[in-house]
């Protein structure tokens, strides 16, 4: 016989013999004698010390039991010694033990006790509170406890969600985890979440993200190989992985993963243009080439056909890139960049009039291309007394696309540079009233002004357009003219902020620092705009597309650019 002493301070006599009674066999008298159930049982010979033991095959005489020895009997967390037996249907029970185990190391008890945990609440008809357990498996990570947080994700995501809503509802609960800082809550809803939608894309490119924003570069990796095993197809998933490598430094990695996607979705454009661009900024220039070539014959979309232009026209090879832009054209005769390169190709060998041909050509098939009606337009300025031909081409252009800022501004532009500037203050003028909230223009009626009537300028085009970087820029000159250093500082980073792919703009900040900074502010500018890796402004894009700046670093370019407006600064 043994004695058993329970919370509500009784004690019971139970009949066995610690010689013979197994640890389990004694485990399942005490709950059908307390009600409590197995996995809750903490027991001690004496005050103190309470534990779970897991040899069950283990005899009680292994416990150091004798006949008429008592066993005390715990109930941690819910009254102690001196508390009732808990409820088998309280949540805080079960969270409880669940986390004494997790305490104690046994992992593999923690699933057990929730698992049954929502047995016995199913089985009792208890109302379960599915938002309850949400919040407690997140209050569970936040307290340090993983892996009753997994568990309880585990059981008791899918509580009263329907079929049709449960891949809504549970993204929403990981981002929801996420925005609360519980990263394993959100990490265990999309791991639960592909057990059930094994090949959703949309769930394991967000589970990625937060492994790349959260985990560890070797987590990302898996769960990325992963990914594409189970959703081929995806190739924003393979994009990812080798952009991971690439980023690590591993560019052979990356080149793995990208001809294994090439065989994957051999039609994918993305995928071989992501290969061809591998190979372009390592400067392989001829795996690029035969990369494109097979492109074209699986693919043969107009990007391809471009950027095999391209390559051939940094290798030199001017009939091969002639050639590729004529048979591009033949198949896409609405693409207007073939367009563009035919013409600026002819324009680079003075080839004038077949140059003239191809920008006529492109704009019979692309009337609404503005760089196209720019290119023909300063293609005729060039000739003599191409003014007007010019203007007649900006007209045309104009009544063609009426509400175009950047096609009034080419025909303000073309009168400065001839010193027309009472036709281009009316050309000005009526541009406004076309595109009264246009920012380019705004800011160039600023710079256009004289001097007294800039800081009234400036005003009503902040009044109009108070969050376009081009005003912005410009109110900032103005500040820099009147030596007002910091605000122009202030205006600057505010320009650059607005729209972080200008380079004009950065180019412009980084002189700024240059002349007013200190080492350290001008290394800043050039960090971020380095990080940016800008691609638009008149400017930028003149230097950085040249054929001679093609692999040049963005650092080169705005160096470049920089001299460009220093130039500009001291002609004007």
């Amino acid at each position: 016989m043994v004695f058993l002493s329970i919370p509500n301070g009784k004690t019971l006599s139970i009949d066995v013999n610690p010689n013979t009674t197994t640890i389990s066999a004694f485990e399942q008298i005490v709950h059908q004698r307390t009600n409590v159930p197995q996995p809750l049982l903490r027991y001690s010979l004496r005050m103190g010390n309470p534990s779970r033991v897991f040899h069950d095959s283990l005899l009680l005489s292994d416990l150091g039991l004798r006949c008429f020895s008592t066993v005390i009997i715990h109930v941690p967390l819910l009254g102690g010694e001196q508390g009732a037996l808990p409820p088998p249907d309280e949540p805080v029970t079960w969270i409880t033990v669940a986390r004494l185990e997790e305490a104690d190391g046994h992992t593999a008890m923690v699933w057990n006790t929730i698992d049954m945990c929502i047995n016995t609440l199913q089985r009792g008809g208890a109302v379960i509170d599915r938002e309850y357990w949400m919040n407690a498996a997140r209050a569970c990570e936040r307290d340090g406890f993983v892996v009753t947080c997994k568990a309880i994700i585990k059981n008791f995501i899918g509580i009263g969600v329907d079929e049709e809503d449960m891949k809504t509802t549970w993204l929403a609960d990981a981002e929801m985890s996420k925005k609360s800082g519980c990263v394993e809550t959100a990490r265990a809803i999309y791991a639960h979440s592909l057990t059930v939608f094994l090949t959703k894309k949309s769930i394991w490119l967000k589970a990625a993200l937060l492994e790349k924003s959260h985990g560890s570069k070797e987590s990302l990796d898996a769960l990325l190989r992963k990914a594409v095993t189970y959703v081929p197809q995806a190739e924003v998933l393979w994009l990812m992985g080798a952009k991971e490598k690439l980023l690590a430094g591993d560019v052979t990695a990356a080149r793995a993963i990208l001809q294994q996607a090439c065989g994957v979705i051999p039609n994918s454009e993305d995928i071989w243009l992501a290969a061809f661009k591998l190979e372009y900024e390592n400067k392989e220039l001829e795996l690029g080439r035969i990369l494109l070539a097979k492109a074209r014959e699986r693919v043969g979309t107009e990007k391809l056909w471009m950027k095999s232009a391209i390559v051939e026209r940094e290798l030199g090879n001017v009939d091969d890139e002639r050639r590729l832009l004529d048979e591009g054209l033949k198949q896409f005769p609405t693409f207007f960049k073939l367009w563009l390169m035919l013409g600026q190709l002819e324009e680079r060998f003075n080839n004038l009039e077949h140059a003239w041909k191809a920008y006529e050509s492109g704009l019979k098939h692309c009337p609404s291309c503005i760089p196209l009606w720019v290119s023909f337009a300063n293609l005729e300025e060039k000739n003599v007394n191409g003014l007007n031909k010019a203007r007649d081409i900006l007209i045309t252009a104009r009544k063609k696309n009426p509400h175009v800022a950047e096609l009034w501004l080419a025909s303000i532009q073309t009168e400065l540079r001839h010193d027309n500037r009472g036709e281009a203050e009316h050309l000005m003028s009526k541009a406004l009233q076309v595109c009264p909230r246009s920012g380019i223009l705004l800011a160039a009626d600023i710079e256009m002004s004289t001097r007294p009537r800039r800081k009234t300028k400036s005003f009503d085009a902040m009044k109009k357009c108070s969050c376009d970087p081009h005003v912005t820029a410009a109110v900032a000159k103005l500040f820099w003219q009147d030596k007002k250093v910091e605000k122009a500082r202030a205006w600057l980073k505010r320009a650059v902020a607005l729209n972080q792919d200008i380079g004009d703009h950065w180019a412009l900040y980084y002189k700024f620092e240059l002349q007013h900074g200190t080492e350290e502010s001008q290394k800043e500018v050039l960090a971020k705009c380095v990080a940016c890796e800008p691609k638009r402004g008149e400017k930028w894009q003149a230097v950085s597309k040249a054929v001679e700046n093609a692999h040049q670093p963005i650092e080169a370019i705005l160096n470049k650019v920089l001299i460009a407006l220093i130039k500009e600064e001291k002609a004007a």
